[in-house]
C-alpha cells in the first residue's frame, strides 16, 4: 500500500474493523469520504452516532428497539401463541424479510459454546424461560444456525421445554432451493432427508 497521510491511514484503521471491510474497500471508502464536501460527511457521521445512540434492546424479546418494546412485540396481532428463537438481531431481520412467520421472537444473545467458555448463564435462557411463565406460549421454534454451536443450543432448549408441555420445533435444514444435489455436502442432504414432508 503506498504511503498515506495519516488522517487518511486513520480513516482506512476505523473503516476496516467493520465486518466484511477489507484494507482495500477500507482506502476506498476513506479516499471517497475525503472527497465529499464537510457537510455531508457530518451528515454520515452524525447519522451513524444518533443511530447507535437511539438503538436499544427490547425489555421482552432482547431484538433492537428504539422503544421500550420493538415493532413486533408491540404489535397485538402478533401474539399468536408462537415464540421463535434466534442467536440475534440480525436473524429477526432475516426471518422478517420472508413475511410468513407471524408470531414472535426471542433473542439469545449468542449460542452455547464450552470452547469459548460461553453457558447457558451467558445468553438469554432464562429469560426465555420466564416468558414461556408469564405468556400463552403453544409453540417455540428453534431457529438457531445449523452450526455445532447452534445445534447444541437448540438441542439444550428442547430438553429444559419438554417438561413444561410446550411443543418445541425446529427449523428445517436442507438443500437451497435453485441448487443442484451434486454441489450439496453430505450433511446437508442427510438434514434434508431427515426433514422431508408429505406430498
Amino acid at each position: 500500500m503506498s504511503q498515506q497521510i495519516e488522517p487518511i491511514q486513520r480513516m482506512v484503521s476505523a473503516l476496516a474493523r467493520l465486518p466484511g471491510i477489507g484494507q482495500k474497500t477500507a482506502q476506498r471508502l476513506a479516499y471517497h469520504i475525503v472527497s465529499l464536501p464537510l457537510e455531508d460527511v457530518h451528515d454520515i457521521a452524525n447519522s451513524i452516532w444518533q443511530g447507535r445512540k437511539a438503538i436499544r434492546y427490547c425489555e421482552t424479546c432482547g431484538n433492537y428497539a428504539s422503544q421500550e418494546h420493538c415493532a413486533v412485540c408491540a404489535n397485538p396481532t402478533r401474539h399468536n401463541g408462537q415464540i421463535c428463537v434466534v442467536r440475534d438481531p440480525r436473524d429477526v431481520a432475516a426471518m422478517e424479510r420472508m413475511h410468513d412467520y407471524h408470531g414472535l421472537y426471542h433473542v439469545l444473545h449468542g449460542t452455547l459454546s464450552p470452547m469459548d467458555g460461553v453457558g447457558p448463564d451467558d445468553i438469554h435462557i432464562r429469560e426465555l424461560l420466564a416468558r414461556l411463565g408469564q405468556e400463552n406460549v403453544t409453540e417455540v421454534i428453534l431457529a438457531t444456525n445449523p452450526d455445532i454451536e447452534g445445534e447444541a443450543t437448540a438441542t439444550y432448549i428442547a430438553r429444559l421445554l419438554k417438561p413444561m408441555g410446550v411443543r418445541c420445533t425446529r427449523i428445517a435444514h436442507g438443500v437451497p432451493v435453485g441448487s443442484d444435489l451434486e454441489y450439496a455436502d453430505e450433511v446437508t442432504l442427510s438434514k434434508a432427508l431427515e426433514g422431508r414432508r408429505e406430498m
